[in-house]
């Protein structure tokens, strides 16, 4: 098969419309999508279906409240956030299409927002890729990799697989560090392709850092919020805002519109140890008016990784979960359904899990998803 990295050209498709829950899951989709709606690209004997056919999961708010079908936080928003957090939240962090197909083939064809692929301490594959997962034997499976190395627009084939196993259940990532203006799944003329069936009715959002929204993953699956959702197999809401994640109140306004069955919050390195005195608690009260019995967990400052060389090293993050330390007592004390991780836990102590001694690599995200695993385990058996 024969792929160009660039396509140009407007695409016209029929999109259906659905009605989509607070948890960013489809409560109405197609069996079966219509090959009569498919497309043909130049270059390619694959037919193609715009992804907003599929099922659209980890993802906070319905598509007619977006600006853009891709985007994490409504239009509105715009009008009552930072610019720098409005500007972050066109980034499609999180965000995953769920299908179903018994295609020997499968193919994408993604248009960029932003022109930048790569930053000089995270890669292309992370911060404009896609990252293609597949059901296998019980547990999702990596498959392959959607490799920018054009703006905007690129066509790739994301895998191979055997024919003649039947339907399976796909999961595709979309880029951590850029926004999607369109996205097609292209699969050969007479395969079969659906949006796959709900993943879960429980649902967890994450609020946070850069950490959060996933710098500096290697692929988009490799963020820390992927990682749980895999491993608890649901979706995980990722509103991580690079820099900008210091538990603002107008935040807590937006976060507490959606129902998940648990949040996490994982603000404190964007913070100086004032606001987390500050604004920690009235954060968690602002959430607590509107879900009285969610359980909340939140996560310690994690341990900058060259702390190891001394006191002056050890500072920063030790500071800040001394104050945080005193606030998540008395939460604690007054509401069984607060959880807390302890910053020490999250990375490791061997210096091993990070590109700059702050945003994790791969390892650190595993590390990351394994410490925060017991505590969301019993988050979920309180989730109301």
């Amino acid at each position: 098969m024969k792929l160009h990295s660039l396509i140009t050209g407007l695409v016209c498709v029929f999109v259906p419309t659905y009605a989509i829950s607070s948890t960013g899951v489809s409560a109405l989709a197609p069996e079966k999508l219509d090959p009569n709606f498919s497309i043909s690209q130049p270059g390619s004997d694959l037919s193609w279906y715009s992804a907003l056919q599929l099922r659209r999961s980890s993802a906070g708010w319905p598509v007619k409240d977006l600006a853009k079908p891709w985007d994490r936080l409504p239009a509105r928003a715009e009008r009552i956030v930072r610019p720098e957090v409005w500007s972050l939240s066109r980034h499609s962090a999180g965000i995953e299409i769920n299908f179903s197909t018994d295609a020997s083939e499968i193919g994408a064809r993604w248009t960029l927002l932003n022109p930048g692929l790569a930053m000089d301490h995270m890669p292309a594959t992370g911060m404009s890729g896609l990252d293609l997962y597949v059901r296998h034997e019980g547990r999702w499976q990596w498959l392959g990799v959607g490799r920018p190395t054009e703006s905007p627009t690129n066509l790739v084939k994301l895998a191979s697989v055997p024919a003649g196993g039947g339907m399976r259940d796909y999961r595709l990532y979309l880029p951590l560090y850029n926004g999607i203006e369109d996205l097609q799944i292209g699969v050969p003329a007479g395969a079969k392709l659906a949006a796959m069936a709900p993943l879960s009715t429980q649902s967890v959002v994450v609020y946070g850092t850069s950490i959060t929204q996933g710098g500096c993953a290697s692929r988009p699956g490799m963020a820390y919020t992927a990682i749980l959702g895999r491993k608890f197999d649901l979706p995980v809401i990722n509103l991580g805002f690079s820099g900008n994640g210091n538990a603002e109140m107008v935040a807590a306004d937006l976060i507490s519109e959606l129902n998940p069955s648990v949040f996490i919050l994982d603000p404190l390195p964007n913070m100086t140890p004032q606001q987390i005195a500050e604004r920690i608690e009235p954060f968690v009260a602002r959430l607590r008016a509107r879900h009285p019995r969610t359980p909340i967990i939140l996560l310690g400052n994690i341990s900058y990784q060259h702390a190891g060389l001394g006191p002056m090293n050890q500072t920063g993050h030790a500071l800040k979960n001394a104050v945080l330390a005193p606030i998540v007592s008395a939460l604690m004390a007054k509401d069984e359904r607060i959880f807390f991780v302890p910053g020490e836990s999250l990375l490791g102590q061997d210096g091993e899990a990070t590109v700059d001694g702050t945003h994790p690599t791969d390892l650190g995200f595993l590390r990351m998803a394994e410490a925060i695993s017991p505590s969301l385990k019993k988050a979920l058996a309180l989730a109301p």
